[in-house]
């Protein structure tokens, strides 16, 4: 309209660096980060962002310019929240590298990226020194390291206590006290869109995805999360969820923005979790559905009171949990918030909102319902679409189709690939991969399962996500996978891996049993394999694509006319039973 201006002093660009400046103003005095074990003091958020600033000027006076990229390689220590900050005000961008990457894998994305400079947590400096060496061979320049010599429990995963000091130029926490020039300014983007991020998700070593996420996206998408997770001011947040995935789902910089207290725990167990809350007074926690498994699941002397007069909020995402978790996550005093997004949406994108009128229900109907993945949060919209047509599916909860979003929420690009980037983005639409209907009455999004993961058997479709319900019904089984295996009759059929409850006995041809008192006969597991653990990514999500390469292995199912069910004991061993 005539007179209105856009100035300096109504426009600024948004980024989540605002968050720590003001928490360190209206907080300054609160604890911000802290480790979950141990007597270290908590620090407080006046020094925090003082630390952040020392040490983006360090990064600055390392060479590290604007659109640099400085890669993180460490488990949920507390250098990991005080990089998402000191990174960004060097101008840079952080990419927080899986910290289950094997050494080849790592060399890869540090290549992609172009590293300038790479922060190594001790206990993981020895496939570190092996991704180095690789890139050096490969005739690439290595980044400067920089070793994070923090241990909260005093060693690394073999046992044994890393040796500080080698194969790395700098020291963390010697970088931070150094600091670089008493006149240093916090490089503020000058534009929001430009990036804040570089997150890695699924690809090959030929083809890495890298996602780019931006200030904006960033900004809005921490906001979303905090109303999302329910989030007060002074939260107590415990760190389940790996910060290298999706930055913690954005709660790296969310927590800041409500002055919280970030709980850092380096290894997640049930005894830790338990532990981490009685001690801390956690108020809010994530984590895949794995990690609920490990609460429900965790021994009676491994328990701890929960913070009396309140349930403890937990945001759940990866994978749909089955209603019989929830049911038992309640009943332990947690508060399970469903939410559902992707790497390229910053994380959680939807999140099924509960309805008041819904408590009145039994508790299995509300367990089922908590397990919609819902409707999309402030930042977004989700909507499921025939991916032919792009039309809108109708609520009536038996159409499928393919989830996608679209507003300021979903990712800049993928890093170097433009062909991705125009096809996961075409129509205007981010086109999730995964296969949803919508509910009648709410329109809630329900995933039925990943197009990949879908089981055409004889014509009809079969959501593993169902089968897996049905076998985390039965009382002695913790884990279940379910994917399809070669059948030269039907093409392919359900074939479950299953992981029996400590003390538990699982037998193949009573689980059989027991789904197909559940499930129509066509969708029952025709192949049973009892497995100690399942395959996981280090953010908890079952990596079905090696349990594909299993049930294949195993050969399809016999043509004949009495039709098998294939059983397979702990030990590999084959029964046949007619």
């Amino acid at each position: 309209m005539e007179g209105a201006v856009l100035c300096a002093a109504n426009h600024a660009p948004l980024t989540p660096l605002s968050f720590l400046d003001r928490s360190a103003l209206v907080y300054p005095d609160r604890p911000a980060v802290v480790a979950a074990a141990g007597d270290a003091p908590a620090r407080t958020w006046r020094e925090t962002r003082a630390r952040c600033l020392r040490l983006a000027a360090a990064l600055a006076g390392l060479g590290v310019q604007r659109r640099h990229v400085v890669t993180v390689f460490a488990q949920n220590v507390p250098a990991m929240c005080e990089l998402h900050f000191a990174v960004p005000m060097a101008g840079a961008v952080i990419c927080a590298l899986n910290s289950r990457l094997d050494a080849a894998m790592a060399s890869v994305l540090l290549r992609h990226s172009e590293a300038r400079v790479l922060f190594v947590d001790a206990a993981l400096l020895g496939v570190a020194r092996e991704a180095l060496r690789l890139l050096s061979d490969a005739g690439a320049t290595p980044p400067v390291v920089v070793l994070i010599t923090e241990l909260l429990d005093g060693c690394d995963d073999e046992g044994s206590t890393p040796s500080p000091g080698a194969s790395a130029e700098h020291e963390y926490e010697a970088l931070v006290s150094r600091g670089g020039p008493p006149e240093f300014a916090a490089r503020w983007p000058a534009d929001e869109n430009e990036p804040i991020a570089l997150n890695y998700t699924s690809g090959t070593t030929s083809r890495p995805k890298g996602v780019i996420y931006s200030h904006r996206g960033a900004y809005l998408n921490s906001l979303a999360a905090v109303l999302l997770n329910d989030m007060p001011s002074m939260p107590v947040y415990l760190w389940t969820v790996p910060m290298f995935h999706c930055n913690g789902w954005c709660m790296a910089w969310g927590v800041a923005a409500q002055g919280g207290t970030n709980v850092c725990l380096r290894k997640v167990t049930g005894a830790a979790i338990f532990d981490a809350v009685s001690r801390h007074g956690v108020t809010h926690m994530g984590g895949a559905p794995t990690v609920l498994g490990m609460i429900v699941h965790a021994a009676p002397e491994e328990r701890r009171p929960l913070p009396a007069g309140r349930k403890v909020a937990v945001m759940t995402g990866g994978a749909p949990p089955p209603p019989v978790v929830l049911f038992r996550m309640e009943a332990l005093g947690f508060l399970v918030i469903h939410s559902y997004g992707l790497t390229e949406t910053y994380g959680p994108a939807t999140v099924c909102t509960w309805r008041p009128e819904w408590d009145a229900l039994p508790a299995g109907e509300r367990a089922a319902i908590k397990a919609r993945q819902g409707l999309h949060h402030l930042g977004l919209e989700v909507d499921v679409k025939d991916p032919a047509t792009m039309r809108s599916v109708p609520a009536d909860g038996a159409t499928m189709g393919e989830v996608m979003f679209r507003g300021n929420t979903v990712m800049s690009g993928y890093y170097k690939d433009a062909a991705a980037t125009a096809e996961a983005l075409a129509g205007g639409w981010f086109r999730s991969g995964d296969l949803a209907v919508r509910v009648p009455g709410d329109g809630y999004v329900k995933i039925r399962d990943r197009s990949k993961d879908i089981i055409i058997s004889g014509g009809e479709n079969i959501s593993t996500i169902e089968v897996e319900a049905a076998l985390f019904a039965h009382p002695a089984v913790a884990e279940a996978a379910v994917v399809g295996r070669p059948d030269e009759h039907w093409g392919e059929t359900p074939c479950a891996f299953v992981v029996a409850k400590k003390g538990e006995r699982v037998e193949p041809e009573e689980v059989v049993a027991f789904c197909r008192g559940r499930l129509p006969r066509y969708m029952a597991p025709r192949t049973v394999v009892v497995v100690e653990e399942l395959p996981k990514t280090a953010t908890g999500k079952v990596q079905k694509f090696a349990l594909r390469d299993k049930a294949k292995a195993m050969g399809s199912l016999s043509t004949s006319n009495v039709r098998q069910v294939c059983l397979y004991n702990c030990d590999g061993t084959k029964k046949n039973k007619k």
